[in-house]
């Protein structure tokens, strides 16, 4: 399994600094919104979409891309930022998070913005969205070609709709499908484990014939050899169990709950801009 070359290493974590950088100006501008949540997963989606998925930013409709599917699209934030970053639309629309008519809703939606693959609100959802493209490959495309990912939260995985797509999936040993958690242990009430705990978390995917990966969500090389590994398994669905930290980069923020679901202010904004910014410095002096 190949790894990650340190300059590769270097420019997927300054990518990752500077979405959380996007993603904090996103929220300041837009008064509301998600900080945790998107804040601990910019490594997974700066892997995901500058190492490892098959793309095209300047035709998102090219028939043979691979699928993302963001089920807790609460953190649309972090995709929006990516997609940016990306090359899918100009940084500059990042400003206009949640404000009226815009085409980056407060939940991706499909119709504003159809370089998305779904809508997405409701929690729970976006597993058995990401199962049916994935069974429709497998039936339409030989040995179901083309990858779907699908990116979920922890806290959405007490809901039972997740359990009978992750059923049917093992039951179809889906091949092509990878979804992603984000165990980052919070939700919008606390934390997981006192709500309603979810552990032994790997043991319940296997039980449904998934092939399970457990990460450091803030590990490039981690991060890049799960998704070639998942890729490589041929029997099985495979979930990528990513432990990640809530507010990732900005230590005030950092595994805190209350940040799940509220934006910074002008003065929290400026200091986590300012740490981000001197993250960034370090990122470049560390890999001289």
């Amino acid at each position: 399994m190949s790894r990650l070359r340190e300059d590769e290493k270097q420019e997927l974590e300054m990518r990752a600094n500077d979405i959380r950088i996007s993603i904090i100006d996103m929220l300041l501008q837009a008064g509301s919104g998600h900080t945790a949540g998107p804040l601990g997963m910019a490594d997974i989606f700066t892997v995901l979409y500058f190492h490892t998925l098959k793309h095209d930013p300047k035709n998102s409709s090219w028939p043979e891309r691979d699928r993302v599917v963001l089920s807790n699209g609460h953190i649309c934030p972090v995709l929006y930022a990516t997609m940016a970053h990306a090359g899918y639309f100009a940084l500059e629309e990042l400003k206009t998070l949640r404000k009226f008519g815009s085409r980056l809703q407060g939940h991706p939606h499909r119709d504003f913005l159809p370089a998305l693959e779904t809508s997405s609100g409701p929690l729970a959802s976006g597993l058995a969205q990401a199962t049916g493209m994935a069974l429709a490959d497998k039936i339409d495309v030989k040995d179901g070609d083309r990858q779907i990912y699908c990116l979920l939260s922890d806290g959405e995985l007490e809901s039972g709709a997740i359990w009978e797509a992750a059923m049917l999936a093992g039951k179809n040993r889906l091949r092509n499908l990878t979804a992603v958690i984000d165990r980052n242990n919070i939700q919008i009430d606390g934390y997981t484990e006192d709500i309603m705990p979810l552990e032994s978390l790997s043991d319940k995917w296997r039980a449904w014939n998934w092939h399970v990966i457990e990460v450091d969500g803030h590990n490039m090389e981690e991060i890049s050899d799960a998704f070639d590994e998942a890729k490589a398994v041929y029997e099985h669905p495979t979930v990528i169990i990513a432990h990640t930290i809530p507010g990732r980069g900005v230590k005030e923020f950092e595994r805190d709950y209350r940040w799940h679901g509220k934006p910074p202010n002008k003065e929290e904004a400026e200091m986590a801009l300012n740490e981000l910014r001197t993250l960034g410095g370090k990122i470049i002096s560390e890999h001289e």
